[in-house]
């Protein structure tokens, strides 16, 4: 399928804009256009190309940058009310008051300022470290450089599993086969050839951005890149209509609730009050700190640190982070599928044994499989290694190399053209029993002879026999061609089979552990196999899992209802072609799973793009790593574990500082703005309700350090926004409660004028809120459960300075004045009962939504 080139534009287009692509008619056309050459650019010319043209990606990643990220601390309107607000203060006058407030606000965004810069800075780290590179001819020598810093102009060098990293022109290739599947949705790698100078280009001489070399190699002249490139105009045609994840749509509802929550009480509270006969300004003021405090301000501050603190963690866990929003997929994940090789097993493939058709030790099937594996330049794998390794076993220079048929995944074998003493002959080697099928005749006993079924029959025994051992079997068969023709994978027919090549690799120990761990931790692991069924079976039981496996041939043809219904159950699929995998994983997450994918190989990319967790390894293909979301340091599903127990405790933190600063804070608002219609005077000033929410947000800051019970991890996590909404209707009216027994104790028992109830209250207000965060913390009884060290240093340093801020001389300024010795011995009562009613209240909440039960001791 031919790419839809668009028509020729002439000129260079601005920066930051996304032009139709620029249509060279030849080579040297684009060699003139771009003042390049077949020899490459020198590092100077780059330079000064790659701040003309911007860097080669789909969008600036400029998200950190520090005047963003301050920006972002602004653009909340509440906070842009108070400045305006203190501004009017400023002009009337009132210039204490307007102080206070913007300083207060500036503490405020200068924290969520520093947090989040900081923590991107880290995130933007762990980018770099997982970035894809180029090949590049600079200065007349192969350089390695991120494929972000490629330029139009630039050589590139491919080869098998190289990511395609811009747009451009082949100027030659060897066995090139290019798999455009990410922009053509074609299944079929496509042969590329090299451009002629003075020809008009066709489409099999060009190659695009997004898709990857499934064999051979080339060199190609860069002619577009970034979001000039067709994969960089689509992916900006898709970027509004991207899937939203779990989190994002969870913290999206959230923030729409809280603003219609918002819009109505500040509304209410502030013609109410101007109803009262209240100073306009003050009431103004009065609403516009209510709605800061109602609102969790620092939540993208606070999400980001949180996020980023689990992607720290996860490093040191040896899993390195793609995308912050992945670490909710990951907590989340409750079906891992996976390969065999390299996951559960050492990965060490040894050829174990070279065999003819009667199962005999044979050197002329290992002198096949010998040319067939060092001749082909297809992307090197475990069985070509293991092949190659026992060269030196077999004379090869007689024979010269005349073409290749590259390996794919619906053929499932390999070809390679050569030339021999023998004249020209085909050497193709292959999964068993496809190539079984190709082959009408069989070298057995010295002498060639007909395949019928009997003797298939006896093959296919043989072969079940080996496999079942836990063998991986690669059959060898040969064609003799005549002396000037050239191989294509229609001469993989009448062939010869010739022997068998047997493979070990050994499983890796603890697996079997490793398989209980993830199923105690609620996750079911699924095998998805290109190798035999007798094979994956054998593993599965060897691990712990039920044996029952699907082939591929069982799932062809059918609709997506029966094949949902067909792999429902099944935990070992075999025989699996790349679209099979990618159609199993997205049946399994319409079904309602949660579901990661690990693949290291250019035949994993479709279905780890296909996973809600897309999992590779450092040494994956470029296509595989840039398909994931997730990279893991070390091929171990020990690894993935803590890696998935590391992301459950971001999110758990995440989700954590949500409930409990939405709950505390709705009960205070609403406490104020029910006040607010009863009192005399303003239940809290402006200034001292704005210091409140900014002494309460210390110690959220330190929740993402915060531990995570066990039987939380147990579990995967998902976001529950009912729960968050419930949780916040009934802990925001408790505290709502206590609030009004020290409303009346003040004004009936202490006889407090507006001063003393400010201050009363104030402390009140800060000591409930701090300690409903040891109390929601945990669904453990809150004594049961030990915070981290930072959490309780910053709760005991903000409980101090509420206790001790009315005696300061910061106090005049903040309109309060010292409580007695009785007003404070009343407000510890009330918030020592406060924890209890908080402590039962928790309880009777787990009873009503009990928590999964976990079986996992890991922390």
């Amino acid at each position: 399928m031919a790419f839809p080139w668009p028509a020729a534009t002439n000129g260079r287009p601005r920066r930051g804009r996304a032009p139709a692509i620029t249509q060279d008619v030849t080579l040297q056309g684009a060699f003139g256009r771009l003042a390049a050459s077949s020899g490459g650019l020198t590092t100077i010319e780059a330079q000064g190309r790659l701040i003309e043209h911007g860097a080669n990606r789909l969008r600036d990643d400029d998200g950190n940058h520090p005047l963003a990220v301050l920006f972002r601390q602004f653009r909340s309107p509440m906070v842009l009310i108070l400045l305006g607000a203190a501004v009017l203060s400023y002009l009337l006058g009132q210039t204490d008051e307007a102080s206070i407030v913007v300083f207060i606000v500036i503490a405020s965004t200068g924290l969520g300022f520093y947090q989040e810069y900081r923590a991107g800075n880290a995130v933007a780290e762990l980018r770099r470290r997982i970035a894809v590179s180029s090949h590049v001819w600079r200065d007349s020598r192969d350089t390695d450089i991120p494929s972000s810093e490629i330029v139009p102009g630039d050589v590139v060098l491919l080869r098998a599993g190289s990511l395609v990293p811009a747009d451009g022109i082949v100027l030659d290739a060897d066995a090139l086969h290019v798999d455009e599947a990410a922009l053509t949705g074609e299944s079929f790698p496509v042969v590329k050839a090299a451009a002629s100078p003075n020809v008009e280009l066709r489409p099999d001489n060009r190659v695009s951005m997004g898709t990857s070399v499934r064999s051979g190699d080339a060199r190609m002249l860069v002619t577009e890149t970034g979001t000039r490139t067709e994969f960089g105009s689509l992916a900006m045609s898709l970027a509004s209509s991207a899937d939203e994840t779990s989190f994002a749509t969870g913290t999206r509802r959230f923030g729409l609730l809280m603003t219609q929550i918002v819009f109505v009480l500040v509304t209410v509270v502030l013609v109410a009050n101007v109803l009262l006969g209240r100073p306009v300004l003050d009431s103004l003021l009065f609403a516009a700190a209510l709605a800061v405090g109602m609102t969790p301000e620092l939540l993208p501050a606070i999400v980001t640190v949180t996020l980023s603190q689990g992607a720290k963690r996860l490093t040191e866990k040896g899993v390195l982070v793609r995308r912050l929003v992945a670490i909710e997929n990951l907590g989340a994940m409750d079906v891992l599928c996976t390969d065999k090789t390299g996951t559960l097993t050492v990965g060490e493939v040894r050829l174990e044994g070279t065999v003819n058709a009667d199962g005999v030790d044979s050197a002329e099937v290992l002198r096949l499989a010998v040319l067939n594996s060092a001749l082909q330049t297809a992307l090197p794998n475990p069985l070509d290694t293991a092949i190659c390794e026992r060269r030196q076993e077999v004379e090869i220079a007689a024979f010269v190399k005349r073409g290749e048929v590259p390996y794919d995944f619906e053929r499932k074998r390999l070809s390679v053209l050569v030339d021999g003493p023998t004249g020209r002959q085909l050497i193709c080697k292959g999964a068993a029993t496809p190539l079984l099928a190709a082959c009408p005749t069989i070298s057995a006993g010295g002498q060639l002879m007909p395949l019928d079924s009997a003797r298939r029959a006896e093959a296919e025994a043989r072969f079940a026999a080996w496999s079942s051992e836990g063998k991986r079997v690669i059959a060898v068969a040969t064609k003799s061609l005549p002396a000037d023709h050239a191989c294509s994978p229609a001469d993989e027919t009448d062939m010869t089979l010739v022997g068998y090549l047997l493979f070990s690799d050994p499983l890796k120990p603890g697996i079997a552990q490793t398989v209980a761990d993830l199923a105690r931790n609620g996750i079911g692991l699924r095998i998805i196999s290109g190798d035999s069924r007798y094979v994956a079976g054998h593993v599965a039981t060897l691990i712990g899992l039920p044996s029952d496996v699907l082939a591929g041939e069982d799932l062809v043809g059918l609709s997506d209802e029966a094949f949902a219904r067909k792999i429902a159950d099944v935990n070992v699929f075999a025989e699996t072609t790349p679209d099979q995998k990618e159609r199993i994983i997205s049946a399994l997450r319409r079904s309602g799973r949660t579901v990661g994918y690990m693949g290291d190989g250019i035949n994993d990319a479709p279905a780890l793009r296909a996973a809600d967790i897309g999992i590779s390894v450092d040494n994956a293909v470029d296509a595989a790593k840039a398909s994931a979301d997730v990279i893991l340091l070390q091929q171990d599903l020990e690894v993935l574990l803590d890696g998935i127990l590391a992301g459950r405790t971001a999110f758990g933190n995440t989700i954590k500082y949500l409930t409990i600063s939405i709950s505390a804070n709705f009960g205070n608002m609403l406490s104020m703005a029910a006040a607010s219609f009863f009192l005399p005077f303003l239940p809290m000033l402006a200034p001292q309700i704005l210091i409140n929410n900014l002494l309460a947000d210390f110690p959220m800051l330190a929740v993402s350090t915060d531990r995570v019970d066990p039987e939380i991890l147990g579990q995967p996590r998902h976001w529950n926004f009912r729960d968050l909404v419930r949780t916040m209707l009934v802990f925001g009216p408790l505290s709502s409660l206590f609030d009004a027994v020290t409303f009346t104790t003040l004004l009936f028992v202490f006889h407090a004028n507006e001063a003393t109830f400010h201050t009363a209250w104030f402390v009140e207000s800060m000591l409930t809120q701090l300690v409903v965060v040891a109390v929601m913390r945990t669904r453990r009884a809150f004594y049961a459960s030990k915070p981290s060290s930072l959490l309780v240093a910053l709760s005991t340093l903000v409980a101090g300075i509420a206790l001790l801020l009315p005696f300061t001389p910061a106090a005049a300024y903040l309109a309060f004045v010292p409580p007695s010795w009785a007003a404070l011995g009343n407000i510890a009562g009330i918030v020592v009962a406060y924890v209890g009613a908080a402590e039962l209240l928790k309880r009777w909440l787990n009873r009503a939504a009990p928590a999964v039960p976990a079986h996992s001791t890991a922390a």
